[in-house]
C-alpha cells in the first residue's frame, strides 16, 4: 500500500502515525480478523500495491492505541491485562489479544464515536463472545459478563447537559449481551468455515463470499416526517407507514407545509471505500 502525505504533515507526525506494532502471533486468523468481511482482507492481499492511503487517517488508530496503552500501564495486579490466547479448530489457530480479564470476564478499550456507543454496533457483540469463546476453550473460564470501555472522542457536554439520552460523560462501559456456550460456539465454527471458504474460492478464482450489511456498515432507509421549509426532522421512522401515521396525529397528513422525507439507506464502508478496496469488488460494482 502506498502512504501519502497530502497534507504536508511534519516528518515527526508522520513517523509517528506510520508505527504499527500489530501482529496476531502465530495463527491463522485473530478474531478481529475473524469477524470481519473475508472479500475484503483477500481483496486487500490481492490489490495491496495498488491501494492508498493518506498518513492523516491513521490519527485515529494511533490515539485509539495510546489509549490502550495509558490504561494498560495502570491496570493494577487484579485484572489481566494485554494477554493474546490461541485456540485451534480443524486445523486453524485463532487468536485474540483482550484488553483486560477480571473476575467477571473480558472487557476491550474503544476510541470511538457518540454514535456508535448510542447505537452499540453489532461487531462488539461478535467480538467480545469470540474473547469470551477464547477464555472458555484456551483456559476454561467462564466468562459472567462482557463489557466495552468507551473512550468518545467527539463527546459533547452541551449536548449531554440538554438531552438524556446522549452519554453523560466521556468515557463510559457498556454492558454487552453475553451469549450461551453453544451460541458461542456455533459463531465461531460458522466464521472459521466462512474464512476457509473463501481462501479455497480465492485459489480457484471464483466470486468470493459476499459482503453481509453488518460488514458494509448499512444504515437502512429512514422516513422522515418534517416541515417542507426544514431540513431537520420532527421525527425519523423506519416506516413509511409510522411517519405518515405521526404526521395524521398530528393533523398535518394533507398539508402542503408537511412531508415525508425518504433518506435512503446506505452502505457507509463501501460508499465511503472504508475497505480500500471497493473499486475491486465486483458484489459492490454491480450495484452501481
Amino acid at each position: 500500500m502506498r502512504v501519502t502525505n497530502h497534507h504536508n504533515l511534519a516528518a515527526p507526525i508522520v513517523k509517528a502515525l506510520s508505527r504499527d506494532d500489530y501482529t496476531r502471533g502465530k495463527s491463522h486468523r485473530s478474531v478481529t480478523q475473524l469477524i470481519d468481511s473475508p472479500r475484503v482482507r483477500i481483496l486487500r492481499e490481492r490489490h495491496w500495491d495498488s491501494l492508498e492511503e493518506d498518513i492523516s487517517e491513521k490519527l485515529w488508530s494511533v490515539l485509539g492505541t495510546a489509549v490502550h496503552k495509558v490504561f494498560e500501564d495502570h491496570s493494577g495486579e487484579d485484572v489481566i491485562s494485554e494477554e493474546r490466547l490461541f485456540v485451534e479448530v480443524d486445523g486453524w489457530v485463532i487468536s485474540g489479544a483482550i484488553d483486560l480479564q477480571d473476575a467477571d470476564g473480558p472487557s476491550d478499550y474503544k476510541c470511538t464515536s457518540v454514535w456508535a456507543v448510542i447505537h452499540e454496533k453489532v461487531e462488539w457483540e461478535y467480538q467480545l463472545n469470540a474473547y469470551a469463546w477464547l477464555m472458555r476453550h484456551a483456559k476454561g473460564v467462564h466468562s459472567k459478563k462482557l463489557s466495552i470501555i468507551a473512550v468518545m472522542r467527539d463527546w459533547n457536554r452541551r449536548q449531554a447537559e440538554s438531552s438524556d439520552d446522549y452519554p453523560q460523560a466521556p468515557i463510559a462501559t457498556l454492558d454487552i449481551p453475553m451469549w450461551s456456550d453453544e451460541e458461542q460456539d456455533a459463531f465461531m465454527d460458522h466464521r472459521i468455515e466462512l474464512h476457509k471458504e473463501a481462501e479455497f474460492r480465492n485459489l480457484v478464482d471464483d466470486r468470493l463470499p459476499d459482503c453481509t450489511d453488518v460488514e458494509r456498515w448499512t444504515r437502512p432507509t429512514t422516513y422522515a416526517a418534517k416541515k417542507t421549509t426544514n431540513k431537520r426532522a420532527l421525527k425519523v421512522f423506519d416506516s413509511m407507514e409510522d411517519a405518515e401515521a405521526f404526521l395524521e396525529k398530528r393533523g398535518h397528513a394533507d398539508s402542503k407545509w408537511h412531508e415525508v422525507e425518504v433518506r435512503p439507506g446506505v452502505h457507509v464502508r463501501c460508499d465511503q471505500n472504508w475497505c480500500r478496496v471497493a473499486e475491486f469488488c465486483d458484489q459492490w460494482q454491480e450495484q452501481q
